[in-house]
């Protein structure tokens, strides 16, 4: 088995072969090795877990997307309404605490007793799970527009760190783990969950496992707040998304045991029998996405019957385009895709895949050149928003992440 499969059987995590193999380089330039297959030889589950360290994102921050923890704490006073004692969340995974510690302070300024409620919080990262026992925060954790909760809650050490309180600290229990496998939290059943940006590093097989051991792990009438990028998956597999404004929380979906009582969302997989997208009236001549193709004028015989984007049976290179990127094999993905838009130049899913393979690639310049090209052929393409938002905030601009966040929930709540 090789390095990379190794990895992902052990993190869940899709990971491009560049991400793995600047992991090694890092690796071997540690221990002093300079042959790559006497360093793989050498692997055990020691150096295994410093490999794991190095390719599992543990990026966040305090308050992160507040709106999900309003709808976290509408939901727990219900709950105690309807005469809950204790309510149990869990945070998984939790990255170097914010995310638990935020449900905490939360739970605090709205008047919950400390002993009314327990928080488990995983992560797969030893070195994640050890920065969140020590609750030690750099100013890069304080993002939010109100910092008060730093008066109320964290000590200052120096000018530069901040330690959370420890009587806050210890309602919430800290311990390194997969939703994959092994213990999934202390209790059998959570009222809250909340599991954000995950599941967009999984493949399909693994993306519905984990969805189902957090759903055998949710009270029949909780809600698990997700990242906005994964509610399609969610709501393929069982769930229903509750009417939060840009929370993306969720709930099970019930109706029909087993499976979602409404229609499942389409697949992230090609949109062929549809007309072609037209471009936003607003773009005019010369606003285009950089590089985006521009449609030609239709004449009067075409608008009077638009023709669908792809003729019945024509859509083969797309498909195999897609089942391509999905097997990991880019380079054929790639060239089924340009392919495919050599005959249909108007296609916004295949923009959307050539994004995928260049995210995968490392190349997020390619990236989001090729999703500005989708998004300008198809402006509520959901997933194209999603991944755009996510690599804007990844790049540090916050404020384009949120215009596309805004346009991702209102593009989700026109779908089917």
């Amino acid at each position: 088995m090789t390095v990379q499969a190794t990895l992902r059987r052990m993190t869940g995590l899709n990971l491009a072969r560049s991400t793995v193999e600047h992991a090694v380089k890092q690796r071997m330039t540690a221990t002093g090795q300079a042959e790559r297959k006497a360093y793989v030889d050498a692997l055990d589950e020691a150096e295994l877990r410093e490999l794991v360290e190095l390719v599992v994102v543990p990026e966040s921050w305090l308050f992160r997307d507040p709106l999900a923890f309003s709808a976290a704490i509408a939901h727990i006073r219900a709950r105690q309404a309807e005469g809950a004692k204790v309510v149990r969340i869990l945070s998984v995974p939790c990255a170097g605490g914010e995310e638990p510690y935020s449900m905490a302070m939360a739970l605090l300024d709205a008047g919950v007793a400390p002993r009314s409620f327990l928080i488990d919080a995983l992560d797969i990262s030893a070195a994640c799970v050890a920065r969140a026992q020590a609750g030690v925060y750099g100013r890069n954790a304080f993002r939010a527009q109100d910092l008060s909760f730093r008066d109320r809650y964290f000590k200052a050490l120096g000018e530069d760190f901040y330690q959370i309180d420890d009587a806050l600290k210890a309602r919430i229990r800290f311990a390194q783990g997969s939703i994959l496998e092994g213990p999934l939290g202390s209790a059998r059943q959570y009222d809250v969950i909340f599991c954000r940006n995950l599941l967009i590093y999984f493949d399909d097989p693994t993306t519905a496992a984990a969805i189902a051991r957090l759903s055998a792990h949710l009270a029949d009438d909780g809600i698990l707040l997700a990242g906005y990028a994964e509610v399609p998956s969610f709501v393929r597999h069982g769930f229903a998304p509750l009417p939060h404004r840009q929370a993306f929380a969720l709930r099970k979906d019930l109706k029909l045991p087993g499976a979602p009582a409404q229609p499942a969302l389409p697949p992230a997989a090609p949109r062929l029998a549809r007309a072609p997208t037209a471009a936003p009236a607003a773009s005019g001549p010369g606003r285009a996405a950089p590089g985006a193709p521009i449609p030609a004028k239709p004449n009067s015989a075409s608008t009077a019957a638009a023709p669908t984007l792809v003729a019945a049976g024509d859509d083969s290179l797309l498909k195999q385009a897609r089942t391509l990127a999905d097997a990991g094999k880019a380079q054929e993905a790639d060239a089924a895709c340009r392919a495919f838009l050599a005959r249909q130049p108007e296609s916004a899913e295949a923009y959307f895949i050539l994004g995928l393979l260049a995210e995968s690639a490392s190349q997020p310049a390619d990236a989001e050149v090729q999703w500005k090209r989708c998004l300008y052929l198809q402006p509520d393409h959901y997933e194209a928003l999603c991944h755009l938002a996510l690599l804007h905030e990844q790049s540090g601009n916050s404020s384009a992440a949120a215009t596309l966040k805004a346009r991702a929930a209102r593009a989700f709540q026109k779908r089917p």
